[in-house]
């Protein structure tokens, strides 16, 4: 696997980056948000979906907000809408001593879009994986989960897979990632409307109190990368940990996408079973299953 990845270099988009960095002595917390260079100080955002501020309260009022916005997307001219509109966070860094014990503390909304020109707008102005310290998280979740937490309603019944990297390759691998979830390339991992999976898509509706909602949400909630000391590990959540077929068809999609070698291991965890031993990758299922 080590020597797959070694043969890989960055997206030709993450190539047109500035990766100069600004020094880390004096900044032992550092935003995920990029600083503009001044020539670009005045660029305004391509779409006016595109939050330009960090939003660290309020999250009820601006959930509100953004469905407006989603779908007001489509009269906009020029504006290409996403089918759902995604919510950046970031897991603040913890300083040695000073561990957070609740985990929702140090989890913080960045922004969120709905159109591939504010999603390109946000993109651009984020530190790469590469770039953040050690035990740091980005997360990436539709508008449906309120927060990325295992917990949330639309979370609770499902799992994720679970793809461990060695340090140096995450950032080509990350944006891979985000672009096919966002860009409806996991589409088809859903439910195919049989007899046994309507009843279970039912009894899951039920769970999370969404039975008269009339809101069809994608089977992919989102997404995570975690910035290890030595390691990075980027995580998949899926709606429904019960439907087997399901998983196969989204652990087939990630290899797709990312052009994982056959050596690649996959683990996967419902988040049920995080919830019980409170941790999102011990414990996890190495799935062996050869490629067809």
């Amino acid at each position: 696997m080590a020597g797959y990845f070694s043969n890989h270099s960055q997206s030709r988009l993450l190539a047109n980056r500035d990766i100069s960095s600004n020094s880390q002595n004096n900044t032992p917390s550092p935003s995920p948000v990029r600083t503009a260079p001044p020539s670009a100080s005045r660029r305004q955002p391509s779409s006016k979906h595109f939050a330009t501020s960090l939003t660290t309260s309020g999250d009820d009022k601006l959930h509100s907000k953004e469905k407006s916005l989603s779908s007001a997307s489509s009269l906009s001219p020029g504006v290409h809408p996403l089918r759902n509109t995604w919510v950046f966070w970031f897991r603040q860094q913890r300083a040695p001593g000073n561990k957070i014990t609740n985990y929702e503390e140090g989890i913080k909304k960045i922004s969120s879009f709905s159109s591939v020109e504010s999603f390109w707008s946000l993109w651009t102005h984020l530190q790469s994986p590469s770039a953040l310290l050690p035990t740091t998280d980005y997360l990436l979740f539709h508008l449906g989960v309120r927060r990325p937490v295992w917990e949330d309603p639309l979370n609770i019944t499902g799992g994720k897979w679970i793809i461990r990297l060695r340090k140096g390759i995450a950032d080509r691998i990350w944006e891979d990632l985000v672009v096919a979830i966002i860009g409806d390339q996991f589409d088809e991992c859903k439910l195919d409307g049989g007899k046994d999976e309507s009843i279970l898509h039912s009894a899951v509706d039920s769970s999370i109190g969404n039975g008269g909602d009339n809101v069809e949400w994608p089977e992919i909630c989102g997404c995570t990368i975690s910035v290890r000391q030595s390691e990075d590990i980027i995580s998949i959540w899926n709606r429904v940990d019960g439907d087997h077929k399901v998983r196969e068809k989204i652990r087939d999609t990630i290899r797709t996408v990312l052009n994982l070698p056959p050596s690649t291991i996959m683990e996967y965890k419902s988040n049920n079973d995080s919830m019980q031993d409170k941790s999102s990758f011990r414990n996890s299922a190495i799935d062996r299953t050869p490629l067809s």
